[in-house]
């Protein structure tokens, strides 16, 4: 017999959900013939590709892995003492299999929906109070993107809170001595904002001139020294300056905490918490401030509060700051957190507890005295006063230093060599006694002599501190009982498998939210994030010894070029709103180029996601706002009026394509045109990439800049609410324009100052979407996009004649996501809200809900999940819609029913007593599925209010009010 043979790997047969039968049945129930009929109905033709991607060819999981290995292996991971806010690390290996390679907690989404995400928002609120602790602050956020951005957000804080007589003030001062990459960043904030920063010592800074509101100092200095701030921020206060102190975390276990200082923000990086440096990121960046600041503080905050039960809930706090709500009256565009990196840090000092935090700080404190003692016994001064880890060594001549480099790039090490005059070393937590005497290997050979003098056997049973009496920390910190409970494997974890069960992820089943593309994330594409060839190497390493990441660039761009049709991209932006806002200074300098220096106006549909005009107020420019139709759809005439009113002013448009109500407009040609012929640019925001790959590009669409989001349509996971990928492409007059870097020379002369700390911000992510790209090839890319439309409108097909679709195309059709109006519903007493509670019950996390329209949910299958699947959140749907009849027919009670009372725990059905007008049974099995794959919500609503109006942020106690006894009982 003869048989067909066909490759049994693959890849795009296992990223795909639907499979040929599936497909046939969907496209049946949808009605037409062929999923070319379909996209030929979805996809404006004038705006389709004419020729296919130019990819390479699909490889197999087996193929790909070991060509990446190859690549990965170009890579020299030598012994890092280049310090500057990274530091070799160690993640215990319990973290590392059961949170940053588990599924369960990196495909989770951002916790709207607290009920089921109780998991990560109580390891957020550990981090939050490790935060806390270890500055001596009253209140952190959640997470920012690294350190440097979190400097400039604090910048920012500032520059919103001048009052009095500093109201008018400009004048920002950095301490000269702050990380090159944070004052590159700071510079880039600063500028269009019209801040002016003074960059010098801050021992003769003048904090009586009447033009300065704010200050940053570094604790320890870039070069190790450490300086008490407390008189400079006294001073500072004296004529109404706020300061901010860039404090390494590790080193306040032992330092004088900044708060005690009197700092009114405390920032930085979480990184050496068990965090690998991954060559630049991701990293969750913190930030800490005073109580009161807490309703301008930037980021997400994590908060305690009550649900229906008056159990104690954790929820993000005090969303109404957020852009998403106060758009171009917001003061920061950040709509993201590094939660999986903020989980990993803060379960570190939870695995560590703070006897062995203080224990690794003595460490490594300790080892540089030991070095400081060898290098002064082999003739070599080091210079600062007092250190924490870090020594800086003097160097007679540029040919010494050059030596010394020689020698110790030889022995497999790298230090940072500053000017010709001296050599930083940065000691670390994965830094022992035989790495102190390879260091010292190496200078005893540059000075000609032996080693042997050097007695380092082991490091003295106890190290003396001989920093000054104020300079040692006396306060306590990480009392509470989570930080001294869970110190042997077995009990960490078992505490992470607790939280793990709270959290719904992609493990669970599909998340189906519109515009977050939550889309599968093979095993295969995450495997390389932990080899160390990946995870262990500098930002700041001497570019012969990341040949295999260059090689990864290089392809990673060249194939995001060819996917957007554009000439040039920046890997830098490590978040979607930093791509924003990075694309829009390209478009801010391109003008400022050519001596326009007045065009500032954006213009921003009304329909825009938050983001687009709080990051146009960043980048300097004025918001206009264009109307939408009643179909959803820009207002071609109103903004033809408005392209032409401020055509003299006029610096781009920003636009999501296809548009936030998930429908190709079909007019996009004629508005991009609009706006270059009265001398703007189009700024794409590439938020729905997911429904254009393949099919269409942002160049066709005739657009000049759009960021990407990779942790959306490229599969980088979204970790729970972070981290994220934003890169930008740009057509080619835009390209010189592209982020440059303070330390890491890319880009041009002519390039933007950095929008991240990192030359390439989360590199260490990037192979995920390098992996991605590679395995499903331009074939598969094209089909990913197919399928993505396919499922959204399989179940438009079974969801229209129960809930109304907002938005369609002309020829009725849905993009990759689609709206289903709930408004009608509240004259029944049902809020959106209640399905999205509801759904809980039967097992789904809630579309995204009210956006871009109040009272509605915008729904996103993807093409991963399975006709099955799809299923069975329509099955759910339309129950929940039956539910909602037996309200409308008066069967149920409006204001008590299945609905109103969601999601149902096990508590309240387990309950002795049980008065509700239905059955326990309907309230938690309503329908057949959940019986066999049930996962329960561990908490009931939320009192987001409550949590709002009675701020806890930290792990300490909060008072709950007991509604029975009307009195205040501890929780």
């Amino acid at each position: 017999m003869i048989f067909k043979t066909k490759p049994a790997d693959v890849f795009k047969e296992r990223h795909n959900g639907p499979d040929k039968e599936q497909m046939l049945d969907m496209l049946n129930t949808i009605g037409v013939s062929s999923l070319d009929q379909l996209i030929d109905e979805t996809v404006p033709a004038a705006i389709r590709l004419k020729k296919p991607l130019n990819l390479p060819r699909g490889l197999s999981e087996k193929d790909f892995l070991k060509k990446f290995g190859a690549i990965a292996k170009q890579n020299k991971v030598f012994k890092s003492y280049i310090g500057l806010g990274y530091n070799d690390t160690i993640m215990p290996p319990v973290i590392l299999r059961n949170i940053m390679e588990n599924p369960g907690w990196y495909t989770a989404y951002t916790p709207y929906q607290a009920e089921i995400a109780q998991g990560r928002l109580e390891a957020l609120i550990n981090y939050q109070t490790m935060v806390m602790e270890l500055t001596g602050m009253e209140i952190a956020n959640a997470s920012l993107l690294d350190e440097g951005t979190a400097a400039a957000e604090a910048m920012g804080m500032f520059y919103a809170q001048r009052k009095g007589a500093r109201k008018n003030a400009t004048r920002f001062f950095v301490s000269e001595l702050c990380l090159p990459q944070t004052i590159d960043v700071l510079i880039s904030r600063a500028t269009p904002l019209g801040i002016e920063l003074e960059i010098g010592d801050h021992r003769q800074a003048n904090l009586e001139d009447a033009s300065l509101f704010g200050a940053i100092v570094q604790y320890p200095a870039a070069d190790g020294e450490i300086f008490d701030y407390t008189s400079f921020i006294a001073t500072a206060h004296a004529q109404d300056i706020l300061v901010a102190v860039a404090a390494d975390l590790l080193s306040l276990t032992l330092l004088t905490p900044p708060g005690e200082m009197g700092a009114d923000v405390v920032v930085g990086t979480t990184q050496r918490f068990g965090v690998p440096m991954g060559y630049g990121g991701p990293h969750a960046g913190y930030f800490a401030t005073k109580d009161a600041f807490k309703r301008v503080i930037p980021g997400r905050i994590i908060g305690a509060s009550l649900d229906a039960q008056g159990n104690k809930a954790y929820r993000m706090a005090l969303q109404t700051r957020e852009q998403h709500i106060r758009r171009e009256k917001a003061t920061s565009n950040i709509c993201t957190a590094q939660v999986l990196l903020a989980v990993i840090a803060g379960m570190y000092a939870v695995y560590h507890g703070p006897r062995r935090l203080k224990y690794i700080g003595l460490n490594t404190h300790a080892l540089a005295q030991q070095l400081e003692s060898g290098l002064r016994t082999l003739g070599f001064e080091q210079l600062n006063e007092q250190y924490f880890d870090t020594l800086k060594i003097a160097v007679e001549s540029a040919e010494l230093q050059a030596a010394i480099r020689t020698e110790a790039e030889a022995a497999g090490i790298n230090f940072r060599f500053v000017n010709d005059t001296h050599i930083t070393i940065s000691l670390n937590e994965n830094t022992d006694l035989q790495d102190v005497k390879d260091i010292l290997a190496v200078f005893a050979k540059v000075a000609g002599k032996s080693a042997e003098v050097l007695t380092l056997d082991e490091l003295p049973a106890e190290t003396e501190i001989t920093w000054p009496e104020g300079f040692i920390r006396k306060s306590e910190y990480l009392k509470q009982e989570v930080f001294n409970k869970h110190h042997s494997e077995s009990e960490i974890l078992r505490y992470m498998k607790h939280l793990e069960n709270k959290d719904f992820s992609l493990a669970h089943g599909m998340i189906p939210l519109g515009s977050c593309t939550m889309k599968l994330n093979a095993t295969a594409e995450m495997i390389p994030v932990t080899w160390p060839e990946i995870g262990q190497l500098h930002p700041f390493a001497p570019a012969d010894q990341v040949q295999g990441y260059k090689q990864i660039f290089e392809d990673l761009e060249s194939w995001l070029c060819e996917v957007t049709g554009f000439d040039a991209v920046s890997l830098q932006p490590n978040s979607g709103a930093q791509g924003e806002y990075a694309g829009l200074m390209v478009i801010r300098a391109y003008h400022e180029s050519r001596g326009d220096h007045h065009r500032n106006i954006a213009l921003i549909p009304s329909s825009a996601h938050g983001t687009n005009p709080a990051s146009a107020v960043m980048a300097g420019m004025k918001v206009v706002i264009v109307k939408c139709d009643e179909k959803g759809n820009i207002d071609v005439a109103d903004l033809h009026a408005k392209a032409e009113q401020h055509k003299n002013d006029l610096s781009c448009l920003m636009v999501t394509y296809p548009s936030t109500h998930g429908v190709y407009e079909e007019s996009i040609i004629e508005i991009c045109n609009t706006i270059h012929e009265n001398g703007g640019r189009v700024y794409m925001d590439g938020a729905n990439m997911n429904a254009q790959v393949g099919l269409t590009s942002p160049a066709t669409i005739g657009a000049d800049v759009c960021h990407l989001n990779l942790h959306k349509t490229f599969c980088i996971p979204h970790g729970g609410g972070g981290p994220g990928v934003g890169p930008i492409g740009v057509v080619k007059d835009l390209a010189p324009f592209l982020p440059g870097h303070a330390v890491v020379k890319i880009g041009e002369e002519t390039a933007i100052n950095a929008v991240s700390a990192a030359p390439w911000g989360s590199a260490s992510i990037l192979p995920i979407s390098y992996a991605y790209i590679s395995m499903m090839g331009g074939e598969g890319l094209t089909e990913a996009t197919k399928f993505a439309i396919l499922n959204a409108n399989y179940i438009k097909a079974r969801l229209e004649k129960h809930y109304p679709v907002l938005y369609v195309g002309s020829k009725g059709r849905c993009a990759h996501e689609m709206i289903l109006d709930c408004r009608g519903f509240k004259k029944f007493g049902v809020e959106v809200e209640d399905i999205a509670k509801r759904l809980m019950d039967y097992g789904f996390h809630a579309p995204t809900v009210s956006f871009p329209v109040a009272g509605t949910l915008m729904v996103e299958p993807t093409e991963s999940e399975a006709q099955e699947e799809l299923d069975r959140f329509c099955d759910a749907m339309i129950s929940i819609r039956e539910e909602i009849n037996e309200i409308e027919a008066g069967k149920a009670d409006q204001k008590n029913n299945v609905l109103k009372n969601a999601p149902h725990t096990a508590q309240v059905v387990l309950a002795e007593n049980w008065d509700r007008p239905y059955s326990r049974e309907k309230a938690v099995y309503p329908y057949e599925h959940a019986r066999h794959y049930k996962f329960w919500p561990t908490v009931s609503r939320i009192d987001s209010a409550y949590g709002d109006r009675n701020l806890v942020c930290s792990c300490a106690p909060i008072e709950a009010y007991n509604e029975e006894h009307k009195e205040i009982t501890a929780v």
